[in-house]
């Protein structure tokens, strides 16, 4: 039988802020939940917040608000490029003008270097798989993930960057928030190129892919202030 922890899922969306205090208080004003978990990524000058919004369609999943460290000791060397786009210009000044957003998803898969040989053989180029780890309360998480090293996301944040988990996942010690992630949908024009690498990674299934004229992001979400979609296209 196939189980959460050795199948390919939808294992946490990525929202971007400006700084944590913004992004803890969008969270609180759009969801109508308070993070209180998260750490430091010293390899990457970034902070993050979390909580859970697992639900029947996704059964370990949660929402990541990740914010650039400006204090972090020691500072990433100079020319290195953080993961997510997180140093891109423009993506830096859409959060700067309408808010913390979503920008990205991480997919948990069993076997990472083998995902991203089935990428690679699409042409795909995910990047170096990289050990990384915080401390937590709860003891040390520690997971492989996928980082290029000029820092981009790729397909504008609708393929996902690919983590395999050690022992301890974070759902672990995360109580239910009173959100839950109802669908995740990836629009994007080059849609048949994005359906094939989903299925080499093993998420086709977890996730609806559509065609649309610009690439956009939506997360379903139930939340305690009723039903939320996030998306990763600002308003024009």
């Amino acid at each position: 039988m196939t189980t959460i922890a050795n199948a390919s899922c939808v294992d946490h969306l990525v929202v971007l802020a400006a700084d944590l205090a913004s992004g803890v208080a969008w969270c609180e004003h759009t969801l109508g939940v308070t993070p209180t978990a998260g750490g430091e990524h010293p390899l990457m000058g970034t902070h993050n917040r979390i909580f859970n919004i697992s639900s029947p369609a996704h059964p370990r999943a949660y929402l990541e608000i990740i914010a650039i460290n400006s204090i972090a000791i020691p500072a990433i060397p100079a020319g290195a490029r953080r993961w997510f786009d997180m140093d891109d210009a423009a993506l830096q000044q859409q959060v700067a003008q309408h808010g913390p957003q979503l920008i990205h998803w991480v997919a948990s898969v069993p076997d990472v270097a083998e995902r991203c040989a089935a990428l690679a053989a699409l042409d795909v180029e995910r990047g170096a798989v990289i050990t990384a780890s915080r401390p937590t309360p709860n003891g040390l998480l520690q997971w492989q993930i996928t980082v290029r090293s000029d820092g981009l996301r790729l397909m504008d944040g609708c393929l996902p960057t690919l983590i395999q988990w050690g022992p301890v996942h974070p759902c672990d010690s995360l109580p239910a928030s009173g959100v839950q992630l109802q669908r995740l949908t990836l629009q994007h024009p080059q849609a048949a190129t994005l359906q094939a690498a989903c299925q080499a990674i093993g998420t086709a299934g977890h996730v609806v892919i559509a065609a649309g004229d610009a690439p956009n992001l939506t997360a379903q979400l139930i939340t305690p202030l009723g039903p939320v979609t996030l998306a990763s296209r600002t308003p024009e």
